[in-house]
């Protein structure tokens, strides 16, 4: 099974590696992760596993998911769920829990989380246009200028960069590296900053393209 844990975003802080140097980190919250339901081939064609993080409290869990908690045999009903694909049949089964001792330390990791939100931006801040002249009576400072073609093609390209809604997009960051493990508080401090505000909810999984660190 390709090891992947359900996270929360803490903050970022700096810490001391090995050889004395200073590292700026992210605090990230991982697991521990209960596996809510295995998926095979055979039952739903395709091969996965479905796992929780964090705890809701009963009066705002429906009957729904306060059932399928307990039918991996989970009393307390996951605040996220998240499905993870496999390319194998998974060698775990619901009602075990993954916890952070699936990372080591120096290992190459992969975050997945949603963006900061930056709301309705022009193309200056959203695409860094370069804009018009700063001076006094110039009239044009931070448009965008022309996106028409004259006659000939007589529209706007496709793709045209325009002003609209910034952030809060899925985002990956790739090859980060863990640089400590706090087992007994089931934190992960993770080297370089990752997508999403304070509190976000975060997917951790083994690096697709790691190198060797």
């Amino acid at each position: 099974m390709n090891t992947t844990l359900l996270g929360k975003k803490l903050g970022m802080t700096q810490v001391y590696d090995a050889q004395n140097v200073l590292v700026p980190v992210t605090v990230v919250e991982a697991g521990p992760c209960p596996v809510i339901q295995v998926k095979t081939v055979a039952i739903d064609g395709y091969n996965a596993v479905q796992l929780g993080f964090g705890a809701q409290k009963a009066k705002n869990a429906s009957k729904a998911e306060a059932n399928h908690a307990k039918k991996a045999g989970i009393e307390v009903t996951p605040r996220v769920l998240s499905e993870v694909r496999l390319t194998e049949a998974a060698t775990v089964k619901a009602g075990d829990v993954i916890t952070v001792a699936a990372f080591t330390e120096g290992q190459v990791i992969d975050v997945l989380g949603v963006s900061k939100g930056k709301g309705f931006q022009g193309v200056v801040k959203r695409f860094r246009v370069g804009g018009g002249p700063a001076s006094h009576g110039s009239m044009f400072h931070r448009r965008i200028g022309s996106i028409g073609m004259r006659q000939t093609p007589g529209r706007s390209w496709k793709n045209q960069r325009m002003p609209g809604h910034m952030g809060s997009e899925f985002r990956t960051v790739q090859n980060l590296r863990v640089v400590k493990i706090i087992a007994e508080k089931n934190i992960i401090l993770v080297k370089g900053a990752i997508p999403g505000a304070n509190g976000d909810d975060v997917i951790i999984r083994a690096g697709k393209k790691a190198k060797k660190v």
